[in-house]
This record gives structure tokens, C-alpha cells and sequence, in this order.
């Protein structure tokens, strides 16, 4: 697997770089980093978010190395490939986001990746229950029957067996609490996923603030935890109109 840009074949790389659906995609894609990085929810110039390319198979986005989330913009964004070479971009890629989000990609088919060691969040990986509580908080119940629970930390995913072990380890899920590690939040479009990463910090905060207070918790019904997740789920407006928003206010951030 090679991380450097690869410039076999640079005039379809930059084709597709410029192609007319590939342009807002590459946007919304650095709009996302930027607005985690916002809201508290990097680490430094680790993690990664990536976007499959429609109609490409085993191509996709990814912010490159070695950039704050703070400073990408829509051109610092690469297109690789399944194999981790650059097709397109005039960065680097780091090798775990390649195996990650590659494998998660072809293995788990979602078409947007989100990979964040998000404080909160990874507070929960810590936790001998490994994760979030989907019957206490509201922000919780959207995410009802979405969890999936990975208690195998394996370290570092240098090699395409643990991208190819946590894909498998999602089951399906579009939520993936990776224990002594970090979270993966997985949509079908930027929006939501973006939408879904935030209020998983907040629903996570919510609940890791009510266990120190050392009083009983209140969870609600299972079904009517279910109720919620599908009432969420069911009517996306909302999502579309937070990132539209962070459209607006983080426009020149």
C-alpha cells in the first residue's frame, strides 16, 4: 500500500477531482472536518472522515495527513483508491485511515465514514459496558438498535486485518463504539452522518454527566427507546438543515 500521491494517470485523477458531482462532495467533506473540529471533536492532525465516490468503485475521500481539521479545505481533500493509492490530491494519506476506512467501505458498503476519538464518546470505549445507553437520554434513543460493540482493541490498524476486523465487527450497524479506542459513525449521506456524529458526543456527555452525579439513572422502555430512534430516522430534515446552517456560519472558518 502506498500513501504518496501517485501521478500515473494524473489527468483522470484530476477529471474526476473537477467532475461536476465530485466538486460539492469534496466541499461538504471539508465543511465536516471543519465543523468537528468546531464543536471539540478532533485530535490533532488523527482521525479521518471519508466519502465514497459515486459510481467509483472502491474510490472515495479522505482528508489527507498531517492537516488540522480546522484548515482543510475543499482541494486538500484526496480521492484513493481500496489499494491506498492517491488518484487525486496533492497530499498524503496516513496508512490506518487507508485500512480503515477502505475496509469499512467495501466490507460494511457505507458510503460516508466517520472515524473520531471524539472525548465523550471514547470516554464510553473505556467502560466496562463499552458504550452508549440508547434508553436514557433522547439524543440516546435516535440511536436505538444502531449500536454495534467492538470490545477487541487489537492497537493500531496497520495492516488490512483489523480494517477488515472492525468492518465486520459493525454488523450492519451504522454506529461502532470501538472499545479503548474510538467511534465510528457510518451514512449514506454527509449530512447525517455529520448530523448523527454530533449529537452522539452530546448524547455521550449526557450520560457520562448523569453517572457522576452518583444517582440513580431513569431509563425509559425499550419500545419506546425504539419509537424515538425510528421518529429520528424517519424524517432527516433536520439533519439537512444543521449542516446547512454550518454552511453559513462556518463558511470561512
Amino acid at each position: 500500500m502506498s500513501n504518496t500521491p501517485h501521478h500515473a494517470g494524473a489527468s483522470d485523477g484530476e477529471a474526476l477531482f473537477q467532475r461536476p458531482d465530485v466538486v460539492p462532495l469534496r466541499a461538504d467533506l471539508a465543511l465536516a472536518l471543519r465543523a468537528a473540529a468546531h464543536f471539540g471533536l478532533g485530535e490533532g492532525v488523527c482521525n479521518h472522515f471519508s466519502v465514497a465516490l459515486p459510481g467509483e468503485d472502491g474510490l472515495f475521500l479522505l482528508n489527507p495527513r498531517g492537516l488540522m481539521w480546522s484548515e482543510v479545505k475543499a482541494d486538500d481533500i484526496v480521492i484513493v483508491d481500496a489499494h491506498g493509492r492517491v488518484v487525486a490530491g496533492r497530499h498524503e494519506v496516513e496508512p490506518t485511515a487507508m485500512f480503515i476506512h477502505a475496509a469499512i467501505h467495501r466490507i460494511a458498503s457505507k458510503a460516508c465514514v466517520l472515524h473520531t476519538h471524539m472525548p465523550y464518546a471514547t470516554a464510553l470505549t473505556l467502560t466496562e459496558d463499552c458504550g452508549l445507553d440508547t434508553t436514557l437520554s433522547q439524543n440516546a434513543m435516535r440511536y436505538h438498535g444502531r449500536v454495534a460493540l467492538d470490545r477487541e482493541y487489537n492497537g493500531l490498524a496497520l495492516g488490512p486485518e483489523e480494517g477488515e476486523r472492525i468492518a465486520h465487527a459493525l454488523d450492519g450497524k451504522d454506529i461502532g463504539f470501538l472499545g479503548n479506542h474510538g467511534v465510528v459513525v457510518c451514512g449514506e449521506r454527509i449530512d447525517y452522518a455529520f448530523d448523527d456524529l454530533y449529537y452522539l458526543e452530546r448524547a455521550c456527555a449526557a450520560q457520562v454527566l448523569a453517572r457522576s452525579t452518583g444517582r440513580a439513572l431513569r431509563p425509559v422502555a425499550a419500545d419506546l427507546a425504539q419509537r424515538v430512534a425510528d421518529q429520528v430516522q424517519g424524517e432527516r430534515l433536520q439533519s439537512a438543515l444543521f449542516f446547512t446552517a454550518l454552511k453559513r456560519t462556518l463558511a470561512h472558518a
